[in-house]
């Protein structure tokens, strides 16, 4: 089934049963190599694939809010250019919260879950909380979104693992915080860190992956002909304890236009 057939059964039917097994197959066929988001090139597939079935099935439901936007606008003759961007995040946001209980993806009260079951909170940033155990392979995050819509932080993610694999995040559900914020939960390896990258370090990782500086964000912020990197400081970029090398664990990254 197209994505286009998708959202014509969404539309008529919302999140039942046969749309969710649509979204899941749909998201298996991704998986499979079978077919492919648009949006992608072949290689960068493999981060939307590290990152799971349920970021894959997000990133439907964020393509279905924002093509049901815009085609409200064109139904109404709106000659406006279509929804603004924060039409469409908070589309965005209202569907994958029906689709992720619908599909049982979604966690209630999970900073108590995590912090029963997880370990402790150990950071907290504009963008994530941190859980973790001493002694565990991984750390739990809470990922919210700082990006313009919903469908870019999704974006966000899968862009992370292809460029950063060793640090790859996997999607494993969708919450709300205490602060009502909805977050992204997901599984990352955790990296013993040996010292903060300096800037010729984070500036030869990134060169060899096609960046470079865009000298307007002191060092920090990066590009190439396809990606922006942004908040490369060595507080996500820091020298692996095991090889030695840098390794992000954390940045701002998504498509240039």
């Amino acid at each position: 089934m197209t994505l286009e057939q998708i959202y014509k059964q969404i539309g008529a039917e919302g999140f039942s049963a046969r749309a969710l097994d649509s979204i899941n197959q749909f998201s298996n066929d991704i998986i499979n190599g079978r077919t492919n988001f648009s949006r992608y090139s072949v290689s960068e597939h493999s981060g939307v694939c590290k990152a799971g079935t349920p970021l894959i099935g997000a990133t439907v439901v964020a393509g279905y809010a924002r093509a049901s936007l815009e085609a409200g606008a064109d139904a109404a003759g709106s000659q406006a250019g279509g929804p603004s961007n924060w039409q469409i995040d908070e589309r965005q946001e209202t569907l994958i919260e029906q689709w992720a209980k619908a599909a049982r993806l979604w966690v209630e009260d999970s900073d108590v879950i995590l912090l029963r079951n997880v370990g402790p909170m150990i950071a907290q940033g504009a963008e994530a909380k941190v859980y973790y155990r001493s002694g565990d392979p991984s750390v739990v995050k809470e990922r919210t979104s700082i990006y313009s819509t919903w469908q870019k932080a999704l974006e966000a993610i899968a862009l992370h693992n292809y460029l950063f694999p060793e640090t790859s995040m996997l999607v494993t559900g969708f919450t709300r915080d205490s602060d009502n914020l909805m977050r992204i939960i997901l599984t990352q390896p955790y990296v013993s860190c040996k010292r903060l990258a300096t800037k010729d370090e984070i500036d030869e990782m990134v060169a060899a992956k096609g960046f470079r500086d865009n000298w307007y964000g002191q060092g920090v912020n990066y590009t190439s002909d396809r990606m922006a990197l942004e908040d490369m400081h060595p507080a996500n970029v820091f020298i692996d304890e095991v090889t030695d090398k840098p390794i992000c664990i954390d940045c701002i990254v998504k498509f240039v236009g």
